[in-house]
């Protein structure tokens, strides 16, 4: 077992002012549509897409939507509950009924396996991928983040967020970005800290959808609206997307990609 290292965060009380701009809509131009029911999907920063059947099935789609991959073991883990594409190189699906984490190579093929269990983490559902090849994951039970090596070790661990903070706080996910950790937790917003576990603030943005940080931007979806804000500022915009029945949304760069029911649909944004 590694050396655990416990991190105490200095807890500020900020209260922010929010300001926001007048509303925007986007253009949005349809470009590729695939055809099918699909319970979720995730985008990587080169254009691929990962489409997560009703039967846990993911299928690698390229830019043009050609497949490229396809990983099958649909039986062992039960449903898929994650999955952090951040890394090019390997891809992590969460099981969380079996605290399980399957870490795959680009081309799909399984090269590790880790279960939670082995760090003392009986209970989690946000799962990342960590700058240094680790992995952080929210321990429910203990409301600490932990970090974990690929052998199930904990190489470092937070102060109980139950010390920490006057409010409940479970993220449902977390974010390793720009050299910040952010979680997010749907009823309570946003709560960032730097690599070392130093706290440094709390954005107060509940209710946003299919979240995501990058550069200087946090940004989510609230039914037809797509939110950003920046956390040095507080400024906060939102724009009218003009889209109904959406079940997933994601921008990848100039890329909106839309969840409907019976398709995922990728369209240009003008």
């Amino acid at each position: 077992m590694g050396r655990v290292i416990s991190l105490y965060f200095l807890v500020l009380i900020l209260q922010p002012v929010f300001t926001s701009g007048q509303d925007t809509a986007f253009h949005l131009i349809k470009q590729k549509t695939i055809s099918g029911s699909f319970k979720d999907f995730y985008t990587d920063n080169f254009g691929n897409i990962f489409l997560i059947s009703a039967n846990n099935q993911i299928k690698k789609l390229d830019q043009h939507f050609d497949s490229v991959g396809i990983f099958n073991d649909v039986r062992r883990y039960g449903d898929v509950y994650m999955v952090d594409v951040n890394n090019p190189l390997k891809m992590v699906i969460y099981y969380r009924d079996f605290t399980t984490i399957l870490v795959l190579d680009r081309f799909l093929n399984i090269r590790n396996t880790i279960d939670l269990r082995s760090a003392g983490i009986l209970q989690a559902r946000a799962v990342a991928q960590s700058y240094d090849n680790n992995y952080w994951v929210f321990d429910e039970l203990n409301s600490k983040i932990k970090k974990i090596d690929d052998n199930g070790n904990v190489l470092l661990e937070s102060a109980d967020f139950r010390v920490l903070f006057s409010y409940a706080y479970n993220p449902q996910q977390i974010i390793d970005a720009d050299g910040t950790l952010y979680l997010y937790d749907v009823k309570k917003g946003w709560l960032i800290f730097d690599y070392y576990g130093a706290y440094k603030k709390h954005i107060d943005v509940p209710g946003w959808n299919d979240v995501k940080a990058s550069g200087n931007t946090l940004s989510g979806f609230v039914n037809n609206y797509f939110y950003t804000i920046n956390p040095e500022t507080f400024s906060e915009r939102k724009a009218n997307l003009g889209i109904s029945n959406a079940t997933k949304i994601q921008q990848v760069s100039d890329k909106l990609y839309v969840l409907t029911k019976n398709e995922l649909s990728q369209y240009r944004i003008q």
